[in-house]
Order: C-alpha cells, then structure tokens, then sequence
C-alpha cells in the first residue's frame, strides 16, 4: 500500500477511535456521575442503558439542523469544525504502544498542546457567531480561561522534558520502563520530584479541558448552554464530542507522562509490548474516571477566582518549580 493510502487509514482510525470514545464516555460519565450521587444513571434502553447514548447519537443524526436568522452564518457553520479539527489531529502523536501510534514525532508533546490550543478559536468564534450575549459570554470566558492555563500547562511539564530531554512521547514512556530495587514502578508520579509537577498539571489540564470545578464557558445557572445555545443536531454534536476527546487527550497525556504509558512493571518486556494498547486505554479511562469523579465532587469556583488562580498563582509557581527541578536534575547527573 502506498505512503499515502496507509497515511488515509491512519487517520481514519483516529476518526472512528474519536468517536468511539465520545459514546462510550458519554456513558460513563452519566453512570460515574449516578453512582455518585446514589441514583442509577441509564438503565432502560439495552443492557443496564448501555445502547442509550447510541440512541442519543442517532437522534442527533436525525434531527432538525436549525440555523438562527441573526447569526453570522459562515462563522456558525465552520465553527463546530474548527474546534473539532483540532481535536481531532491531537491524536496523532499519542502512543499507544511502541508501534500503534498515527505518527512518531520528536516534538510530539509540544505539538499536541499546539493542537489542542486551536480549539478556544472555535469556541470563541462559535459564541460570537451565534449572536446571543450568552453565547458570547460563554465562548469569551472559555477562551478566556484557556488561552490562560496553556501556559501552566506547558510550564508544568518541562521538567520531565528536562529529565528526559526529549519532548518524544515515546521516548518519556521508555525513561518510565523497569522498576526501582526491583519492587517500585519507574513512573515519574513516583518520583517526588514530579509531585508538584502532577499537581499543577492535573489542575491546568482540567480548566483546559473545561471540566468541572473550571467550567466557565457552560455555567448553566448563569449563561444557559454557553458558547453551544444557538447550536442544534450534529453541528451541537461536534462541539461536545469535541470536549469529551480533549478530556481523553489530557488523560492519554497524563498516563504517558506520569503513569508510564503502556508499559507495565514486574512484566516481561515482550509481554508489555504485546499488550500496550490494551494497558494505555484502561489506564487512560481510568484517570478519566477520577476527572469524573471530580467533575462530580466539587462545586464550580467563580471566573474571577479561576483568572486569579492562573495568573497569580500557577505560572509564578511553574516557573519556580522549573528552576528547582533544573538545580536538582543537574546535581544529581
């Protein structure tokens, strides 16, 4: 097959792993989120509501588009794709395991950051286009709040980039493989070193992807459904399914960078290879779980104190803890 027709699969694969991932975290989420709250979530429509979001995907297929007469009609319409593009392409330097991955690029980490910093243009553009004040206000402050916490984001992982000195993603996964004095797992969430690093990149990484405590954009006592109001059917669709894959970035990011990817301790190598991409998933869903489980847990914080927090307090903090990290790594090479 030609470079260019196992390139076209690739990405399809992305594309059909994407939305596969929207249903079956669209299910999770309602079930994580009744057990929390002692209820049962979906149980009605196949087994235990597993074919309910399969039904709600299909009733977006099949639903009324319906466009606004005062909207700015070309902005509304691409929109959706402008924040699902994006989404989308941040699959491409994921590893899953030491062969399945889109591409293997050297600047993997720093490019799926970029990608996933397109997105607030679309939000942005999707609240301004849909000329409604909540809209806007919805698409300002999720621009807002993430064109913000991209900084902390980047800052609180460089120095795991330091200590390995690559921004490779597989290569970060291969620096956490074995184990210490035989017993403890070479992730680097075992390092105290990287403890604040996890600290300030699960909180950054939360308001990035707009989830609950940090869910400005969608505050729905004050600006209804934010950015997303005016938009109906699968434009709608788009734009949510695009949230759900950005939060399954981020725990994909998190496993790579602290949990050791889809390597396995006290395991042979070969066996870890063999059953990488099955590790990297039910790793990365279950640190979706705990964002969950968050989501569920904490009362949402106001926009001013989310602002203050990023500014005042994560970047000041990444900063200082990049300088401590580089004094450390270099006395103890």
């Amino acid at each position: 097959m030609s470079a260019l027709g196992i390139s076209a699969l690739k990405v399809l694969a992305a594309l059909g792993l994407m939305l596969g991932n929207g249903v079956v975290m669209i299910y999770m989420l309602r079930k994580v989120l009744g057990h929390l709250h002692i209820r049962l979530g979906p149980m009605h429509v196949g087994w235990k509501g597993t074919l309910q979001t399969v039904m709600d995907v299909l009733k977006l297929l099949t639903k009324e588009d319906i466009t606004p007469r005062a909207v700015d009609r070309w902005l509304f319409r691409i929109a959706p794709a402008v924040v699902f593009i994006p989404s989308l392409m941040a699959y491409a330097a994921l590893p899953f395991s030491d062969t399945w991955r889109v591409t293997n690029l050297d600047s993997g980490l720093l490019y799926t950051f970029t990608a996933l910093s397109l997105v607030p243009l679309g939000i942005l553009m999707a609240g301004w286009a849909s000329s409604n004040k909540w809209s806007l206000l919805g698409g300002m402050r999720a621009a807002a709040q993430q064109i913000a916490y991209e900084v902390p984001l980047l800052l609180s992982v460089l120095p795991i980039v330091m200590l390995v000195g690559s921004m490779n993603l597989g290569v970060i996964v291969e620096a956490q493989r074995g184990t210490v004095l035989a017993v403890i797992p070479r992730w680097f969430i075992m390092n105290p070193l990287f403890w604040p690093t996890f600290v300030l990149y699960s909180i950054s990484a939360l308001v990035e992807t707009n989830q609950t405590p940090f869910d400005m954009s969608e505050a729905e006592s004050e600006l209804v459904g934010g950015f997303a109001t005016e938009y109906s059917a699968m434009k709608f669709g788009l734009l949510f399914l695009s949230e759900f894959s950005n939060q399954f970035i981020v725990a994909a990011l998190t496993v790579t960078l602290f949990f050791g990817g889809w390597t396995l301790p006290w395991v042979p190598e070969a066996v870890s290879n063999t059953f990488g991409p099955l590790t990297f998933m039910l790793k990365t869903y279950l640190v979706i779980a705990v964002m969950m489980w968050i989501r569920g847990t904490f009362p949402r914080v106001r926009i001013d104190q989310l602002m203050q927090l990023g500014w005042q307090r994560l970047i000041p903090i990444s900063l200082a803890w990049i300088v401590i990290s580089g004094v450390v790594i270099k006395v103890w090479s």
